[in-house]
């Protein structure tokens, strides 16, 4: 169906908006006299909230409107035609469609009588939350900007940390009734072009009412969707999409979300840090070597723990067994059960601390897992064994970096405890082998999930700082293989040998 371009009559243009908007009492529809004896009709559609007061001398759309008071119909329309007063962000738009997503887009739309065209002026936009600090993913040392709800100041914020034209940003928009806006940045020269293709693909393949979050675009473009290990690296941090997109990566931002997703994703890189980069190499080698053992933690802690009680006592000391025995002394359930029944309490408080807002969702955490412990202790419904096991797991959840990556070591944990508790050290070997084996299967727009620990030669991995163990900053000499490989190397020194 051909869609209605913009009428030169301003009445029928009015009246087409009316009927589409109506019961759209958010929508303001303004009609005014303009020019010189005010005879020329003038028409101004933008939703309310989006715009400041209009008629403020400091507005470019207030001063449009003043400008336009002495003029003729004649030269009103001249100085449209022209952008006589050089407004930003001014568009011509010549189809009503286009008209009306521009307004729901947040900014305004202005018509006049005798002219087939409509003026998009862009207006201060939806209200958004703004630059905030980020709460996810805490850091000593580095920014501490956050990404805003607001694609446009999230882009504005990687665009302030590269100054770039290499840097671009494409912007489209998806959802049919939302009409989200998306922006896909990369670095031109770095960028693999098949990736470029590979995204774009993917963000056509499907067509939905509406996208609200990045979490919904992530979900609907993953290749893997039945694994629990997002294949799309997270952040709300620009520093750390920065990053990224100077080792080759692209972004992809979502309006109304303050969540970036970094592509491809690799497992090291949910290990990683933002102030990975900023500390000196042995601090951030042994954080990074503790972190994977806390993953080991998290994930194989009550299976290890069942498997040991179970079936090999012979490999603790005796006197730990007689202890771990002395302490199971009148539980009334097996222990496979007291461990799956702390571990969901727990999980429930966890949940609930999350949920109840600001500091007494701490307290409720702190406090509810004190009283939960001791009182199952003290009532002989666990052993206090247990507890120090389900405490050390969580806290080997939380210390791994990436909140959506971690929650894969909370769901996998289960499969282990019970792999260990009825098939004992035999159960977790295979529990891994089935891990492993689907780990390196998995591919992220091509990329192998377990790089760097599955590189090629020549890969440079080694120089490029990829590995558990950092490498100083002046020997990362290469970029991983995300880049071109004619942009692999990073950092050189100047053969003046200045800076």
């Amino acid at each position: 169906m051909k869609e209605k371009e913009v009428s030169g009559n301003i009445r029928e243009n009015e009246a087409y908006i009316r009927q589409r908007c109506e019961n759209c009492a958010d929508i303001l529809i303004r009609p005014m006299t303009l020019g010189e004896l005010r005879k020329t009709e003038c028409l101004l559609v933008f939703i309310e909230g989006t715009l400041s007061n209009v008629m403020l001398e400091d507005s470019a759309l207030g001063k449009l409107l003043g400008y336009f008071q002495e003029l003729s119909p004649d030269q009103m329309r001249k100085t449209l035609r022209g952008n006589g007063l050089g407004i930003a962000d001014v568009e011509e738009l010549s189809g009503m469609e286009e008209a009306l997503l521009a307004m729901l887009a947040g900014n305004a739309v202005f018509f006049m009588d005798g002219y087939s065209r409509a003026l998009k002026i862009s207006g201060k936009g939806y209200p958004d939350m703004g630059v905030s600090e980020v709460e996810s993913e805490k850091v000593l040392r580095g920014s501490k900007e956050g990404f805003s709800d607001s694609v446009k100041t999230s882009s504005a914020l990687i665009r302030k940390r590269i100054r770039d034209t290499r840097l671009k940003v494409e912007e489209r928009e998806i959802g049919v009734r939302s009409h989200t806006t998306l922006q896909l940045l990369y670095v031109e020269d770095l960028v693999h072009p098949r990736l470029l293709l590979e995204i774009r693909e993917r963000l056509e393949t499907f067509e939905i009412d509406g996208i609200l979050d990045s979490g919904m675009l992530e979900q609907l473009t993953e290749e893997a969707w039945y694994s629990p290990f997002p294949q799309y690296q997270t952040t709300e941090r620009p520093d750390r999409a920065a990053q990224e997109l100077l080792n080759g990566k692209a972004v992809l931002l979502c309006d109304n979300s303050p969540v970036a997703l970094i592509l491809p994703g690799a497992f090291s890189g949910f290990m990683e840090s933002s102030e990975d980069w900023y500390n000196r190499f042995e601090v951030v080698s042994f954080l990074r070597a503790l972190r994977y053992l806390a993953m080991g933690v998290a994930m194989l802690l009550p299976g290890l723990y069942l498997a040991v009680i179970r079936f090999h006592t012979q490999i603790l000391p005796v006197n730990l067994i007689l202890s771990f025995a002395q302490a199971r002394e009148g539980v009334p359930f097996s222990s496979v059960a007291e461990l799956v029944f702390l571990e969901l309490a727990f999980e429930l408080i966890r949940e609930a601390g999350v949920r109840v807002p600001g500091a007494l969702g701490n307290a409720i955490g702190i406090v509810g897992g004190l009283i939960i412990g001791s009182a199952a202790v003290d009532a002989n419904l666990v052993s206090p064994i247990v507890v120090m096991i389900v405490a050390l797991t969580a806290l080997g959840s939380l210390a791994i970096p990436n909140e959506e990556f971690s929650s894969a070591f909370r769901l996998l944990k289960y499969a282990f405890l019970f792999l260990g508790g009825y098939l004992g050290v035999f159960g977790l070997v295979l529990g891994s082998y089935l891990l492993i084996s689907h780990l390196a299967g998995l591919l992220s727009f091509g990329i192998p999930y377990l790089v760097p620990f599955v590189e090629k030669e020549g890969d440079n991995w080694r120089e490029s700082g990829g590995r558990i163990w950092r490498m100083p900053f002046r020997k990362r000499r290469f970029r991983p293989l995300y880049a071109r490989k004619e942009e692999n190397l990073r950092l050189r020194r100047r053969k003046d040998g200045k800076g």
